[in-house]
């Protein structure tokens, strides 16, 4: 099995907050700002593997968090 290095995510920008969604997990977030948009992605993404075994997800330990950024209206 091939695993990854990185945890894909797009953030999209709405007219008051931002959403961030990760591709390979269940992981969704949002945020004010964008950087509070990206603080709540990393600790979101932390609390979903934490004590897991990452191998099961893919991924190798410690993978980067690697995002696109897409400006317009979110669906909600």
């Amino acid at each position: 099995m091939n695993l990854q290095h990185t945890i894909k995510a797009f953030i999209r920008s709405g007219e008051t907050h931002y959403v961030a969604e990760c591709v390979e997990l269940a992981v969704v977030t949002q945020g004010v700002t964008l950087d509070e948009t990206l603080a709540n992605l990393r600790e979101a993404v932390a609390l979903h593997i934490e004590g897991e075994d990452l191998s099961t997800f893919g991924l190798v330990p410690n993978p980067t968090i690697l995002y696109s950024f897409r400006q317009g209206a979110t669906h909600e």
